[in-house]
């Protein structure tokens, strides 16, 4: 059996650590849709990371998926819907991004003051 690394990993620590985001990280590690599974993913890991710390669309994409590629456009999506209600906030060389403006390249997510997990 292959050990369980990486994002994945992250989600399971935060699941079984049942603090803020497991609720979360249980639904990213579900059966569920893959855009609800992704939304939670994202979730889990920007709230497991806390406020000193980022995570990235393709964090949340390889802790749901094996083959998670494909999955990385819905991640970027969902990352877009989640900062324009303010649940994240969305850096790129550490300057804020618009949610409503073209991403390109590499970005962080970071979650915002507001939400607590």
């Amino acid at each position: 059996m292959t050990e369980v690394v990486g994002p994945r990993r992250e989600l399971e620590r935060i699941r079984d650590g049942d603090g803020p985001g497991a609720d979360r990280a249980r639904i990213a590690l579900s059966g569920g849709a893959s855009a609800d599974r992704v939304r939670a993913a994202i979730l889990a890991l920007a709230t497991g990371r806390g406020a000193s710390s980022s995570t990235c669309p393709s964090d949340a994409a390889r802790a749901v998926a094996d083959d998670w590629r494909p999955l990385v456009p819905l991640a970027r999506q969902l990352t877009r819907d989640l900062a324009r209600t303010g649940a994240v906030r969305v850096t790129q060389r550490g300057a804020a991004l618009d949610p409503e403006a073209d991403w390109r390249g590499p970005i962080r997510i970071h979650l915002s003051a507001a939400d607590d997990g």
